[in-house]
């Protein structure tokens, strides 16, 4: 079952452009552009597995929404201009999860989301793609059933190509969120592991290069 995310925020473009994005990650998404009109919505329907709350929205603002969603048990994540680190600390003293400020990178709220769900246990320890399944807990992975042999890094790549799927994804982020901020490296590593993916789990025609860029997993599932 998909994901369900609730997210509050006054700048229209900045609210479609998540979730078009968290469409394309496989999530489904509520939008509200006014606080009170949120508020409102929440105490009828409050199944959401996570919110994105701007602070500074008309109406209620996301301090206030946050203490409607403690009850439900919602997870929240702040996405705000406000970086004072004032507002920072009264959010996570408050109860949120996490806090972005803008702008921000797609890429990197989808990796927050992701953490805070798995944080939370509110997100799938298996998925699946093509006849393949992860398992996230045991580091496992199985094409048609079989047992494929995969290295820690190159199941690193996969779990985060699997998780971003159709999203093109550099090889500077891929360095990062697979070998971490302090490696310096070069990307061309990025390009051997892709290959060994390919490879090992005949990726050939999904793991696609994207020019001058990265790489993008393709797929419809």
């Amino acid at each position: 079952m998909s994901k369900r995310i609730l997210i509050v925020e006054d700048e229209e473009a900045i609210a479609k452009m998540i979730a078009m994005n968290l469409r394309v990650a496989g999530m489904e998404s509520v939008i509200f552009y006014d606080g009170d009109v949120a508020a409102q919505s929440l105490y009828k329907d409050h199944n959401y597995d996570l919110a994105l709350l701007d602070v500074m929205v008309p109406g209620k603002d996301g301090f206030a929404l946050l203490e409607i969603l403690k009850p439900y048990g919602v997870p929240v994540i702040f996405l705000t201009a406000k970086d004072d680190i004032n507002s920072k600390v009264a959010g996570l003293q408050g109860g949120a999860e996490d806090y972005m400020t803008k702008p921000f990178e797609v890429l990197e709220l989808l990796v927050r989301i992701d953490k805070v769900l798995a944080r939370t246990q509110r997100t799938e320890t298996v998925m699946h793609f093509d006849d393949l399944t992860i398992d996230l807990d045991g580091r496992t992975v199985r094409k048609a059933g079989e047992f494929i042999n995969l290295k820690p890094l190159e199941f690193d790549l996969l779990a985060v190509l699997v998780k971003n799927k159709n999203i093109a994804i550099s090889r500077d982020d891929l360095l990062r969120l697979v070998w971490g901020a302090d490696y310096y490296g070069e990307t061309r590593t990025v390009d051997v592991h892709i290959g060994q993916l390919r490879k090992k789990l005949d990726l050939y025609d999904k793991i696609v290069t994207v020019p001058k860029m990265g790489y993008r997993l393709e797929g419809s599932r």
